[in-house]
Protein backbone atom coordinates (compact mmCIF):
# COMPACT_ATOMS: atom_id res chain seq x y z
CA UNK A 1 0.00 0.00 0.00
CA UNK A 2 1.22 3.87 -0.96
CA UNK A 3 1.76 6.05 1.74
CA UNK A 4 -1.44 8.09 1.71
CA UNK A 5 -0.12 10.63 3.45
CA UNK A 6 2.99 11.54 1.75
CA UNK A 7 2.53 15.30 0.74
CA UNK A 8 5.97 16.30 -0.75
CA UNK A 9 7.82 15.38 -3.70
CA UNK A 10 11.37 12.74 -3.79
CA UNK A 11 13.16 15.61 -2.68
CA UNK A 12 11.77 17.02 0.73
CA UNK A 13 10.74 20.17 0.65
CA UNK A 14 13.24 21.25 3.85
CA UNK A 15 15.87 21.05 1.47
CA UNK A 16 14.78 23.02 -1.03
CA UNK A 17 17.00 25.74 -0.09
CA UNK A 18 20.49 24.19 0.79
CA UNK A 19 20.11 22.56 -3.00
CA UNK A 20 19.05 25.82 -4.62
CA UNK A 21 22.17 27.67 -2.76
CA UNK A 22 24.42 24.76 -3.84
CA UNK A 23 23.83 24.58 -7.49
CA UNK A 24 23.80 28.22 -7.99
CA UNK A 25 26.75 28.71 -6.44
CA UNK A 26 28.23 25.51 -8.30
CA UNK A 27 26.89 27.10 -11.38
CA UNK A 28 28.98 30.49 -11.10
CA UNK A 29 31.99 28.79 -9.79
CA UNK A 30 31.52 27.04 -13.39
CA UNK A 31 31.24 30.01 -15.29
CA UNK A 32 34.42 31.69 -13.39
CA UNK A 33 37.00 28.91 -13.42
CA UNK A 34 35.76 26.17 -15.43
CA UNK A 35 37.25 22.50 -13.95
CA UNK A 36 37.90 24.60 -10.65
CA UNK A 37 33.86 23.83 -9.68
CA UNK A 38 33.96 20.23 -9.72
CA UNK A 39 34.18 20.36 -5.33
CA UNK A 40 31.04 22.52 -5.76
CA UNK A 41 29.09 20.11 -7.57
CA UNK A 42 30.42 17.19 -5.75
CA UNK A 43 28.66 19.03 -2.70
CA UNK A 44 25.42 20.19 -4.64
CA UNK A 45 25.06 16.34 -5.29
CA UNK A 46 25.32 15.55 -1.13
CA UNK A 47 23.04 17.84 -0.37
CA UNK A 48 20.47 16.48 -3.16
CA UNK A 49 21.29 12.65 -1.69
CA UNK A 50 20.89 14.10 1.78
CA UNK A 51 17.47 15.44 1.43
CA UNK A 52 16.38 12.53 -0.99
CA UNK A 53 12.58 11.54 0.66
CA UNK A 54 10.92 8.77 -1.00
CA UNK A 55 7.49 7.53 -1.02
CA UNK A 56 8.01 3.72 1.15
CA UNK A 57 5.25 0.85 1.23
CA UNK A 58 3.76 0.65 4.65
CA UNK A 59 3.19 -3.23 5.99
CA UNK A 60 -0.68 -3.12 7.24
CA UNK A 61 0.12 -6.14 9.54
CA UNK A 62 -2.18 -4.94 12.51
CA UNK A 63 0.29 -5.08 15.58
CA UNK A 64 3.18 -3.90 13.67
CA UNK A 65 5.44 -1.04 15.29
CA UNK A 66 7.30 0.25 12.16
CA UNK A 67 10.76 1.91 12.01
CA UNK A 68 10.36 5.62 11.97
CA UNK A 69 13.89 6.73 10.29
CA UNK A 70 16.36 4.83 8.21
CA UNK A 71 19.77 3.69 9.73
CA UNK A 72 21.04 1.30 11.77
CA UNK A 73 19.91 -0.20 15.14
CA UNK A 74 22.18 0.53 17.49
CA UNK A 75 19.78 -0.54 20.63
CA UNK A 76 17.23 -3.18 21.50
CA UNK A 77 17.04 -3.54 25.60
CA UNK A 78 15.09 -2.51 28.32
CA UNK A 79 14.68 0.59 29.72
CA UNK A 80 13.22 3.30 31.60
CA UNK A 81 11.49 5.91 29.19
CA UNK A 82 11.11 8.98 30.89
CA UNK A 83 8.66 10.37 28.66
CA UNK A 84 5.84 8.30 30.20
CA UNK A 85 7.52 7.28 33.24
CA UNK A 86 7.70 3.51 32.17
CA UNK A 87 9.68 0.66 32.01
CA UNK A 88 10.08 -0.12 28.61
CA UNK A 89 11.23 -2.18 25.33
CA UNK A 90 13.97 0.93 23.61
CA UNK A 91 14.81 0.44 20.13
CA UNK A 92 17.27 3.08 18.67
CA UNK A 93 17.80 3.74 15.22
CA UNK A 94 20.95 5.65 14.26
CA UNK A 95 21.00 7.93 11.45
CA UNK A 96 24.26 8.53 9.58
CA UNK A 97 24.30 11.87 6.99
CA UNK A 98 23.67 9.45 3.82
CA UNK A 99 20.48 7.77 5.32
CA UNK A 100 17.23 9.64 4.58
CA UNK A 101 16.12 11.65 7.49
CA UNK A 102 12.65 12.12 7.26
CA UNK A 103 10.68 10.48 10.33
CA UNK A 104 7.39 8.95 9.95
CA UNK A 105 4.93 7.86 12.32
CA UNK A 106 5.96 4.21 13.90
CA UNK A 107 1.96 3.26 14.73
CA UNK A 108 -1.67 4.37 13.92
CA UNK A 109 -2.92 6.46 16.74
CA UNK A 110 -3.28 9.65 18.83
CA UNK A 111 -0.45 11.91 20.30
CA UNK A 112 -1.05 12.22 23.74
CA UNK A 113 2.09 14.88 24.43
CA UNK A 114 4.73 16.30 22.88
CA UNK A 115 7.57 17.68 24.60
CA UNK A 116 10.72 19.21 23.53
CA UNK A 117 13.78 19.31 25.18
CA UNK A 118 17.19 22.09 24.30
CA UNK A 119 20.52 19.81 25.17
CA UNK A 120 23.81 19.51 23.85
CA UNK A 121 25.03 17.84 20.49
CA UNK A 122 27.43 14.71 21.12
CA UNK A 123 27.45 11.97 18.83
CA UNK A 124 24.00 10.23 18.05
CA UNK A 125 25.16 6.80 18.29
CA UNK A 126 26.25 7.18 21.85
CA UNK A 127 23.88 5.88 24.23
CA UNK A 128 24.02 8.96 26.51
CA UNK A 129 22.48 11.23 23.46
CA UNK A 130 19.11 9.75 24.00
CA UNK A 131 18.90 12.01 27.65
CA UNK A 132 21.61 14.54 27.19
CA UNK A 133 21.45 15.99 23.59
CA UNK A 134 18.37 18.17 21.92
CA UNK A 135 15.55 15.96 21.33
CA UNK A 136 11.04 16.27 20.79
CA UNK A 137 9.42 12.89 22.38
CA UNK A 138 5.82 12.16 21.01
CA UNK A 139 4.13 9.72 23.52
CA UNK A 140 1.24 8.14 21.19
CA UNK A 141 -1.38 5.68 22.53
CA UNK A 142 -2.64 3.10 19.66
CA UNK A 143 -5.60 2.10 18.40
CA UNK A 144 -5.17 -0.48 20.47
CA UNK A 145 -4.69 1.29 23.52
CA UNK A 146 -0.93 0.36 24.16
CA UNK A 147 1.65 3.24 24.46
CA UNK A 148 4.57 4.27 22.20
CA UNK A 149 7.16 6.85 22.71
CA UNK A 150 8.76 7.88 19.56
CA UNK A 151 11.81 10.25 20.50
CA UNK A 152 14.02 12.56 17.81
CA UNK A 153 17.34 13.14 18.74
CA UNK A 154 19.47 15.46 17.00
CA UNK A 155 23.40 14.54 16.90
CA UNK A 156 26.77 15.96 16.60
CA UNK A 157 26.01 17.59 13.14
CA UNK A 158 22.64 17.89 13.07
CA UNK A 159 21.43 21.21 15.16
CA UNK A 160 17.93 21.65 13.89
CA UNK A 161 14.97 19.07 14.72
CA UNK A 162 11.75 19.55 12.93
CA UNK A 163 8.22 18.55 13.90
CA UNK A 164 5.01 18.74 12.25
CA UNK A 165 2.26 17.35 14.60
CA UNK A 166 0.72 18.55 18.13
CA UNK A 167 -0.81 16.96 20.99
CA UNK A 168 -4.39 15.76 20.01
CA UNK A 169 -3.42 14.96 16.16
CA UNK A 170 -4.05 11.22 14.91
CA UNK A 171 -1.06 9.43 13.23
CA UNK A 172 -1.03 6.94 10.69
CA UNK A 173 1.60 4.50 10.33
CA UNK A 174 4.39 5.29 7.55
CA UNK A 175 2.89 9.15 7.97
CA UNK A 176 5.68 11.74 7.50
CA UNK A 177 5.83 14.17 11.27
CA UNK A 178 9.32 15.22 10.90
CA UNK A 179 12.33 16.15 9.76
CA UNK A 180 16.08 16.18 11.67
CA UNK A 181 18.99 17.82 9.54
CA UNK A 182 22.09 16.15 9.34
CA UNK A 183 23.01 12.71 11.47
CA UNK A 184 20.71 11.69 13.88
CA UNK A 185 18.77 9.12 16.35
CA UNK A 186 15.39 7.98 16.76
CA UNK A 187 14.47 6.37 20.08
CA UNK A 188 11.49 4.44 20.47
CA UNK A 189 10.09 2.99 23.59
CA UNK A 190 7.45 0.26 23.67
CA UNK A 191 5.68 -1.83 26.06
CA UNK A 192 7.69 -4.80 28.22
CA UNK A 193 5.46 -7.28 26.07
CA UNK A 194 6.57 -5.96 22.60
CA UNK A 195 8.36 -8.83 20.67
CA UNK A 196 11.23 -7.17 18.83
CA UNK A 197 11.81 -8.13 15.13
CA UNK A 198 15.63 -6.51 14.61
CA UNK A 199 18.81 -6.79 15.94
CA UNK A 200 21.69 -4.13 16.97
CA UNK A 201 23.79 -4.02 14.04
CA UNK A 202 20.31 -4.19 11.38
CA UNK A 203 19.98 -1.67 9.05
CA UNK A 204 16.28 -1.03 8.60
CA UNK A 205 14.43 1.61 6.39
CA UNK A 206 11.52 4.04 7.10
CA UNK A 207 8.22 2.41 7.55
CA UNK A 208 9.16 -0.46 5.35
CA UNK A 209 10.71 -2.26 8.45
CA UNK A 210 9.14 -4.16 11.32
CA UNK A 211 10.71 -3.07 14.87
CA UNK A 212 8.76 -4.87 16.73
CA UNK A 213 5.48 -6.64 17.13
CA UNK A 214 2.93 -5.37 19.96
Amino acid sequence: MNNNHYPHPIIAREGWPFLTIAVVVALLVTMLFGSWSIPFWIIALFVLQFFRDPPRVIPQQANAVLSPADGRIVVVARAHDPYTDREALKISVFMNVFNVHSNRAPVDGKIETVQYFPGKFVNADLDKASLENERNALAITTTSGQSVTCVQVAGLIARRILCYVKAGDTLARGQRYGFIRFGSRVDVYLPLTATPKVTVGEKVSATETILAEL
